[in-house]
């Protein structure tokens, strides 16, 4: 929530408004006084790493009532405020839209009780709301991602990593209690991100006889070698009764059934509090900024809007529409229409649960011939650096394909160590666990095929490897172009190509979002919160903090804005000794006034004679007398690390949705015994492009192409380099062309959408 404050305080002041905090939430608007106060660029400053609000928030009765919002509506005219961001739930949300309409007869009374005059009423005519969801429970209908949802996952699967050593060292097995009163989303998506065994939620209770097969299921895992299970309850978890199902309930049929050790954790207000993640931030400040565009575009006739999150794209959604929504999943829910309330939570949700059956449940052997015209031989490797979520994505495939009838195989070093022959058959459990590992299990190389055609040719015909399933960065995306061209010499070739974008630069053409960069990106953010926090006792010093990424700056920008940076060097974006110059300017005025801390990041590949030494001597120089400095090259920790819940569930959904589209167009090139597939279409990249997941043709994507730098030739990311200069007090011009339009919200869908949210 403090990202988003900081946000609509600096665009406020930006675009020349007066900007206001409301301390205490409703309550502070009704009492008044002091609890009202304009707010200053420097008000915000350090807010980024706080979790919670610093302007308070409270539940407050009397706004309930027509005479606590008279009174509110007297504390603002008061002060000639006729525009409100508010931040908070659909409760807040739809008590904003209430005082909204009542407006101008509250002005009335106002009026007839000789508190204010009939100008004030002229003047202060009409008032214009737009609302932003923070809530970690991610139940408001119309938005794929609430503010806050991200960290409340980041505190589950800090705490689930670390129950599962020790449930892994006593086998035992551990029920696991998340929030989510009326909302499955927490329980649902951690077990994605954990590969739990079993996983209750309010909207899709299971179905009566549950609790015979969750044993069988506990005791299938376990007798396949597995040391310890992991169940995931909503605390609003029931069955199809309406009866609740809690923690203590699952355990004691646990124990009582199968006599494991069992152990219950209730995380309770845990999820709510810590640091926001890297994710919440750039989502938070996005959302501040589209905001106050939002309300200079109101006018009295436009309906109070919400700004929300649709795939990588902000949009702004009639408010009551979204509020009106959420309430009927919980009516579906209270008549027991519980498939009407997964569609209606979205399609992000819906998404996620079908993953998780995909993954989690494993069918029985004698089904697998009928799902698939043959048993196909599929190979999954990865390719280029290693990257957090590589492992997830690799999981997810072998289970999807073994569920739709395939023989999985698992290629160890990328290219080289297919054509070493270093290809074995992968199981259902030889994937166990894999889900929060970094790095690459599977093992990776940077090695492109073309020298070796003949040799993976040859064993593509020895183990008969009918499809391919590549996962990796730039490197993979040049390997399946080569590839794609080997076809015309080697018909080992013709058969479908998949590949899924797993880099922590985010450099891959076609998506706009890679596996492995929300880690990176969390690590560097972890890391300037301390660095700059390491200042707290010093007056005034400036840190050039030194990101990977190769030529892409989508670390060292998207990095910038989550942090609070003032600055960020890349290589899309040139810069000379002048800019160098404003920069150090800017950052000692800065100073001189009460600003104590400068953050600079640098893109490693951003200017050759530019380097992290040079701006560092730089900054040293000119800035001597006002403030010091330090680097920092960050380095390889930004390639390590358990992988973020974003980037788990990302690889796991993208994964089986590629092995899905790998299944399809197996039965649709088997023809007289064997597959065949020589058109564009069978070797993709599956990537996101703004609202959806589409599969593309990896011809398509030379074009988009600079192959030299290795860097897709238009990049999404750069729109929001301006919201960082902004945020850091630049002047600077603002491209609103992209901002969100009044939209409606979306209730039937099509069956079968492409359209799949980041999360």
């Amino acid at each position: 929530m403090n990202a988003a404050v900081r946000a609509v305080v600096r665009m406020g002041i930006y675009v020349g408004a007066k900007v206001y905090f409301i301390h205490e939430g409703y309550q502070g608007m009704v009492d008044g006084g002091d609890n009202i106060k304009e707010a200053t660029w420097e008000n915000v400053s350090s807010m980024l790493q706080v979790g919670g609000t610093v302007i308070g928030s409270a539940r407050c009765k009397e706004f309930r009532t027509h005479e606590g919002r008279l009174k509110a509506a007297h504390n603002l005219v008061k002060r000639g405020i006729t525009n409100l961001c508010v931040i908070g739930g659909d409760g807040s949300l739809t008590g904003a839209n209430l005082f909204r309409e009542e407006w101008s007869g509250l002005l009335t009374e106002l009026v007839q009780q000789g508190l204010i005059n009939e100008d004030a009423v002229q003047k202060y005519s009409a008032l214009h709301i737009v609302g932003m969801v923070g809530s970690i429970d991610n139940d408001f209908c119309g938005t794929d991602m609430t503010i806050g949802t991200d960290s409340a996952l980041h505190r589950i699967i800090e705490v689930v990593d670390a129950i599962m050593t020790t449930a892994q060292s006593h086998q035992r097995t551990f029920v696991l209690e998340v929030m989510g009163r009326h909302c499955g989303y927490l329980a649902l998506v951690s077990a994605l991100a954990c590969g739990a065994d079993w996983v209750l939620i309010p909207e899709m209770p299971p179905e009566d006889g549950w609790e015979e097969k969750m044993c069988q299921k506990l005791s299938a895992t376990r007798s396949r070698g597995s040391r310890l299970n992991i169940i995931i309850v909503a605390e609003g978890a029931i069955d199809r009764h309406g009866k609740p199902i809690t923690s203590g309930i699952v355990k004691d049929l646990v124990v009582r059934c199968l006599g494991f050790d069992t152990r219950v954790t209730i995380l309770g207000h845990v999820q709510r509090g810590g640091t926001p993640s890297a994710f919440d931030r750039i989502l938070a400040s996005r959302m501040g900024v589209e905001a106050v565009l939002a309300l200079l575009e109101t006018t009295a006739n436009t309906p109070a809007c919400v700004v929300s999150l649709c795939g990588n794209q902000a949009v702004r959604l009639p408010l009551m529409e979204c509020v009106q929504m959420t309430q009927e999943v919980q009516k579906a829910m209270d008549e027991k229409k519980f498939e009407d309330a997964v569609r209606l939570r979205g399609r992000s949700f819906e998404n996620n649960l079908k993953t998780y059956k995909l993954l989690a449940h494993r069918k029985p052997e004698s089904l697998f011939i009928f799902l698939s015209q043959s048993n196909f031989n599929v190979a999954v490797l990865n390719v280029g650096a290693p990257a957090a979520g590589m492992n997830a994505a690799v999981r997810s495939a072998v289970r999807v394909g073994i569920s739709e009838g395939h023989k999985m195989f698992a290629v160890s070093d990328g290219f080289e160590g297919f054509y070493k022959g270093q290809i074995k058959e992968i199981k259902w459990a030889d994937v166990g666990g894999w889900t929060g590992q970094g790095g690459s299990l599977l093992g990776t190389k940077r090695t492109l095929p073309a020298k070796h055609t003949d040799k993976i040719a040859e064993q593509m015909r020895k183990y008969n490897i009918n499809a391919l399933l590549v996962i990796g960065g730039f490197e993979a995306l040049e390997c399946l172009l080569q590839l794609y061209e080997a076809r015309a010499n080697y018909e080992e070739f013709c058969i479908p190509m998949c590949m899924l974008p797993a880099t922590i630069s985010n450099n891959v053409p076609g998506t706009d979002l890679s596996i492995g960069a929300d880690t990176a990106l969390n690590a560097i953010v972890e890391t300037c919160d301390r660095i700059k926090q390491s200042a707290s006792g010093t007056k005034r010093r400036v840190f050039i903090i030194e990101t990977m990424g190769g030529y892409c700056g989508y670390l060292a920008s998207v990095g910038g804005l989550a942090a609070g940076a003032d600055a960020a060097y890349i290589y899309e974006e040139p810069f000379d000794i002048r800019d160098l110059q404003a920069n150090v300017e800017h950052l000692t005025e800065k100073m001189k006034t009460s600003i104590q801390r400068g953050l600079v990041l640098r893109n490693e590949n951003c200017n050759e004679n530019y380097t992290t030494d040079f701006i560092y001597q730089l900054y040293s120089e000119e800035g001597r007398g006002v403030f010091d400095c330090r680097k920092n090259v960050l380095g390889h920790m930004q390639q390590g690390g358990a992988p973020s819940p974003f980037d788990r569930n990302f690889g796991t959904k993208i994964s089986a949705k590629a092995m899905q589209w790998i299944s399809k167009k197996l039965n649709e090139t088997y023809r007289q015994g064997r597959v065949f597939a020589n058109t564009e279409d069978s070797a993709c990249l599956l990537g996101m492009r703004r609202r959806a997941l589409i599969f593309q043709p990896v011809v398509q994507l030379r074009d988009e192409t600079d192959f030299i730098h290795r860097i897709p030739k238009e990049q999404w990311w750069l729109k929001l380099r301006p919201l960082m200069k902004i945020l850091a007090k630049y002047k600077t011009s603002y491209d609103v062309s992209d901002s969100g339009q009044l939209e409606h919200v979306v209730r039937d869908r099509p069956k079968e959408s492409d359209a799949t949210a980041a999360i």
